[in-house]
């Protein structure tokens, strides 16, 4: 018989490291795609991290997802997601078939330019297929490339 009495502590799962995130549906208008920019630079600012070239990428997609993945009656999702020193933005709609297209802009044309943009200010970009008929669209950006500009 032993004269120690061990105390056996029951294993507890450690969590891992807190990653912030932030998701929203918007209305899929021009309204929800200011909102989403609005949000988004609130978020930032409150996380720390770099907002302005991050601002511009939010509305682009958002805008996109209004005017082209606009179905009646749905909305699109905002999602921001940051990892490390890495800022991931998606931006979810209905309309799986409609996929974005990076292409030169006419030179005289006052829209068309959303995605040069985008791939300007990101450091990568693309389209994910969701659960027909969905589509997200995303950017990733790094803290370094989401603040101003030199």
């Amino acid at each position: 018989m032993s004269d120690v009495n061990e105390e056996i502590a029951p294993s507890v799962a450690q969590p891992g490291p807190v990653v912030p995130n932030f998701s929203v549906l918007l209305s899929s208008t021009p309204r929800g795609a200011r909102l989403a920019r609005l949000l988004a630079t609130d978020q930032l600012r409150e996380w720390g991290f770099p907002h302005e070239s991050a601002a511009h990428v939010v509305a682009e997609l958002a805008a996109n997802a209004a005017a082209h993945g606009r179905l009646p009656g749905r909305s699109f999702r905002l999602t921001l997601q940051v990892t490390g020193r890495t800022l991931r933005i998606e931006v979810a709609d209905t309309r799986g078939e409609r996929r974005p297209e990076l292409r030169e802009a006419d030179p005289y044309a006052e829209s068309g330019r959303g995605l040069v943009l985008v791939a300007a200010l990101a450091d990568r970009w693309g389209v994910r297929d969701g659960r027909f008929p969905r589509k997200t669209v995303w950017a990733e950006l790094s803290d370094r490339s989401a603040g101003e500009r030199p």
